[in-house]
């Protein structure tokens, strides 16, 4: 099982800030850094591939992943170009999460009519396989067709995961025979049907059993008994302000919160109930928790797992 992780200090976005938490998660055996992309909202990451092309630069290993690339809001020609791009730049490390984004508002600030986001979605990324395949590719019928430079580094192209929320996401994105991101607020027994849809469409496909199994989860280690019952209260309340969150979800439905041996038996029990590939460590950002914790708990899951 491989081992990924968000920042957990979002307010600091400089080069220095984000560079200082990648090397410190690859220096603990993180096989990947995410970050989303939000539009304007408290801390919004608008261009996570900007942001992760700085992280290129600091860091040697670590994989620079993207939770949730919107797809929607983008020239498919340009965004492929800028996926190649840092691909080049971190010498292979780009693995991509796409989304189609959830917002009505957000979309149509866009110019983005929300009921044919799918279809721009679905558009968008075939396109931009098109263009990494070194084809000649043109946007719309007549216009000249053009050839991508750079291509990926990775052949044919990055790996790409979807973020997906709902049914017909879940359908799409196995009808496309690409790996499910899921959800940090949705419940295992949840997840688990979630993950039998999408098998169940990538097999009505026509494509072979995907084993890439990715996850995001809340996960906080500590073996400090009264740390962490003043953590998880916390951590439950900050929860409920997401409309995202399960209607009687208890905060260990949803997120791996306690002293080593709890953590991992969760990771057993997720690894055993959903056949998991990938844990990305994510919503870290927890008022009150001092950073040598968090140091403390990174450093720990990565123990425990055994990267």
């Amino acid at each position: 099982m491989k081992l990924g992780i968000t920042p957990w200090d979002f307010a600091d976005r400089s080069a220095r800030g984000l560079n200082q938490q990648a090397r410190t998660a690859e220096s603990f055996g993180y096989d990947s850094f995410w970050l989303p992309e939000n539009h304007f909202n408290l801390n919004a990451i608008p261009d996570p591939l900007m942001l992760l092309a700085a992280v290129a630069a600091g860091t040697d290993r670590i994989r620079l992943a993207t939770t949730s690339y919107l797809l929607p809001l983008r020239n498919p020609l340009q965004a492929a170009e800028q996926v190649a791009v840092l691909d080049q730049l971190s010498g292979g490390r780009v693995t991509l999460g796409v989304g189609r984004g959830y917002a009505n508002s957000m979309l149509r600030a866009f110019s983005v009519v929300p009921s044919e986001k799918r279809k721009l979605f679905e558009w968008c990324l075939k396109t931009m396989q098109q263009a990494w395949s070194g084809e000649p590719v043109s946007l719309r019928e007549g216009d000249e067709p053009v050839t991508l430079e750079p291509l990926p580094v990775q052949k044919p192209h990055p790996p790409i995961w979807v973020a997906a929320f709902g049914p017909k996401a879940l359908a799409q994105a196995g009808r496309l025979g690409l790996p499910y991101l899921a959800s940090p607020l949705e419940s295992l027994a949840t997840l688990e049907s979630n993950y039998m849809r999408h098998r169940l469409a990538a097999l009505e496909a026509g494509h072979e059993a995907l084993e890439t199994v990715p996850i995001m989860r809340t996960v906080f280690v500590s073996n400090n008994t009264a740390e962490v019952k003043v953590l998880r209260e916390r951590i439950h309340q900050e929860a409920q302000k997401s409309h995202r969150l399960e209607k009687d979800a208890s905060i260990d439905d949803w997120s791996i919160v306690g002293d080593e041996f709890y953590v991992r038996d969760k990771f057993a029990e997720y690894l055993e109930r959903l056949r998991v590939s990938h844990i990305v460590v994510t919503r870290l950002r927890i008022p009150g928790v001092e950073t040598t914790s968090l140091h403390r708990s990174v450093a720990k899951v990565a123990e425990i797992v055994g990267v």
